[in-house]
C-alpha cells in the first residue's frame, strides 16, 4: 500500500500518526494492497477554495475526499486480480488542522484526534460510503467509530 502525504498547512501534525490510520482503514476494509493514496494538509484559504470549487461549498471544510479508482477494493478471492496486478490509484483525502482543531475544541478532544477520525472519514468516502441519508450516515458513521476504536487499541498494546 502506497500512502503519500504532504503537509502544506503550515501547522504542525503528527503526520505518521496520520498514515498509520490511514494504512489501518485500508487494511481493515479491505482495500487492494497495490493501492495509492495520497493525504493532503493545507491552510484554511486553500481548503476554502477547494470547498467552493468542487463542493459548491461557502468557507473552509475539514475533510474532502477526491475519488480515484473504483477499482481498488478487494472484496474477496479472485478479485484483486480484477487489477491485472497493476496498482490502483485510489484518491486523495485533503484535510484542513486548522478546521480540525476548531471542531476538536468544540468536540472536547485533541486536535490529533480530529485528524485521525477526519482521516478515516476521508478513506470511507474514498471507498463509496456516504452520509447523505440516515440510514447511509449511520453505517459509515458506525463504520468509523469500529475502525477508530481497532487502531485506536492497536497503538495501546
Amino acid at each position: 500500500m502506497s500512502i503519500e502525504i504532504a503537509n502544506e498547512s503550515g501547522a504542525e501534525v503528527d503526520t505518521d500518526a496520520v498514515l498509520a490510520v490511514a494504512r489501518h482503514a485500508l487494511d481493515e476494509m479491505g482495500v487492494n494492497p497495490l493501492a495509492e493514496l495520497s493525504v493532503l494538509l493545507v491552510d484554511v484559504d486553500y481548503m476554502t477554495e477547494l470547498n467552493h470549487r468542487w463542493m459548491g461549498g461557502d468557507g473552509p471544510t475539514d475533510v474532502l475526499a477526491f475519488p480515484m479508482d473504483e477499482g481498488s477494493v478487494d472484496h474477496g478471492p479472485g478479485e484483486s486480480a480484477a487489477t491485472g496486478g497493476e496498482p490502483a490509484l485510489l484518491g486523495d483525502i485533503v484535510l484542513c488542522p486548522e478546521v480540525a482543531a476548531k471542531q476538536a475544541a468544540t468536540a472536547g478532544h485533541a486536535t490529533a484526534d480530529e485528524l485521525h477520525l477526519l482521516t478515516v472519514h476521508g478513506v470511507l468516502h474514498l471507498l463509496g460510503y456516504d452520509h447523505a441519508e440516515p440510514e447511509e450516515e449511520r453505517e459509515m458513521f458506525g463504520l468509523q467509530a469500529r475502525l477508530l476504536a481497532s487502531w485506536r487499541s492497536t497503538r495501546s498494546r
